[in-house]
């Protein structure tokens, strides 16, 4: 990446003063990592198009914001009916609730838990249980390979911290809600996540992203998910921020021995989303799956990244995103199976779709295979179009108006992902949301 001095000198400076005044009293581990977070990120500058990464997202807008690192708890900034709208129906779960990238104990609702399961803040589990963040921290999502993670790993200030141990099943779902509300334009929120599953435990969590602001804002989260052998997790992640907003989120998933990861990543807010989601498979017999949905109107912008790299021999993984643009909206899809030397008996599946509902929107899909190894089953695929004439001439031919019959082919076709969530009112509600939106709400910020 090409450094641009006077680009990334404002976020040098606010680095300088936090580091004088905000976080004197951290451990020195963690300094040493906040150092080294912003010493990369001063070294990798930003990205441009000329990256080949990043060639079809432009993010001059983002340069270009004030960059207001929020380091301050927002006082009495929300109420617990204004959240309870949030909740997905009458669902049995723990909530977290993260207000501009800080943890509202007052929001959030945690169940009582197996015993040694720890839930809760990042920033209180530091002080807590310093040794076991310290072995895990920035070891999947290192700074120095990703200019936005360099940027989290030098301001975090919260996120959420889950460790479920050695066979242990959380039984009610883990609803993660990170709610924007910036008093000024120009807000930057770093929320840094970390979930340690250790061997045979089990849980679903998902990740939910909006914003209750008009104003510009900047969202960069980093996400770490450790997988032990046999562990299984069911992983999703909304983002639904608000239409002026920006969103830059990166999920590391690291496997290992006989786990499962199912992930879901829905993507239909902020006029710039960019989503990277690597899966390390490290340990034989591991099953992953990446699904997505993505859906953009006007002058929108969702980009998804995503790489599965197999490691060890005998994994089996599948990915499927579709994409819906409308308006003059953008979508980018890369998509990248690595297959090792010694990975052998790998079975990778990728398939990309996507619907162009207007003349003027625009998807750039690359699935990607490298492979290294010979005894492998390796497929990937991407379909871009428009609605089927035929399939809406059939509906009308049974009585169903046009734009009924478009809406029809429309959900079908985005309900191929949400039907593969196992979790019922998760998907209940994800569905219902879908409906709205094309059914012309779509200016309503949706959310969980």
């Amino acid at each position: 990446m090409n450094r641009d001095t006077k680009e990334i000198e404002p976020y040098l400076a606010s680095f300088e003063k936090f580091e004088r005044n905000g976080f004197s009293s951290e451990p020195a581990w963690l300094r040493s990592i906040r150092q080294g977070g912003i010493s990369h990120f001063g070294d990798l500058g930003f990205p441009t198009i000329r990256h080949e990464e990043w060639k079809y997202t432009n993010i001059t807008p983002i340069t270009k914001l004030p960059f207001r690192p929020v380091f301050q708890r927002p006082a009495g900034s929300l109420t617990q009916q204004q959240t309870e709208q949030f909740t997905l129906g009458h669902l049995k779960s723990s909530r977290l609730v993260f207000v501009d990238g800080h943890y509202s104990e007052a929001l959030s609702s945690i169940l009582p838990q197996p015993r040694g399961v720890i839930m809760g803040s990042l920033a209180s589990a530091i002080k807590a249980h310093p040794g076991l963040v310290q072995q895990y921290l920035t070891r999947y999502a290192p700074a120095s390979e990703h200019t936005f993670v360099a940027l989290n790993t030098a301001f975090f200030q919260d996120g959420a911290f889950i460790h479920v141990p050695e066979q242990i099943v959380i039984e009610d779902p883990v609803r993660l809600l990170f709610i924007a509300c910036p008093s000024e334009a120009g807000a930057a929120i770093h929320p840094r996540n970390l979930v340690i599953m250790e061997k045979g435990g089990k849980a679903i969590v998902s990740e939910h992203y909006l914003g209750m602001t008009d104003s510009a804002y900047l969202t960069n989260a980093v996400t770490e998910i450790m997988l032990g052998e046999n562990a299984s997790i069911e992983y999703g992640k909304v983002q639904s921020e608000s239409l002026e907003a920006f969103h830059i989120a990166n999920i590391q998933f690291h496997l290992n021995q006989n786990s499962n990861l199912l992930n879901h990543s829905f993507s239909w807010g902020a006029r710039l989303a960019r989503n990277d989601i690597r899966a390390v498979l490290n340990g034989e017999g591991i099953n992953c799956t990446l699904n997505g949905l993505y859906m953009a109107e006007e002058r929108q912008l969702i980009d998804h990244h995503t790489v599965i790299d197999h490691a060890k021999p005998h994994c089996n993984s599948h990915q499927f995103y579709n994409g819906i643009l409308n308006g003059h909206s953008r979508g980018v899809f890369n998509g990248k199976i690595f297959v090792r030397p010694n990975a052998q008996k790998t079975d990778a599946k990728q398939t990309n779709r996507n619907l162009l509902l207007s003349d003027t929107a625009t998807i750039n899909t690359k699935p990607q295979l490298e492979i290294f190894a010979d005894d492998v089953k390796c497929t990937h695929g991407a379909t871009v179009g428009q609605l089927d004439e035929e399939a809406i001439f059939y509906l009308q031919s049974r009585g169903i108006g046009r734009e009924v019959a478009r809406r029809m082919l429309v959900y079908a076709f985005a309900g191929d992902i949400i039907n593969r969530i196992s979790l019922e009112p998760y998907r209940e509600q994800l569905d219902a949301i879908l409906v709205k939106r094309l059914e012309g709400h779509t200016r309503i910020v949706e959310s969980l």
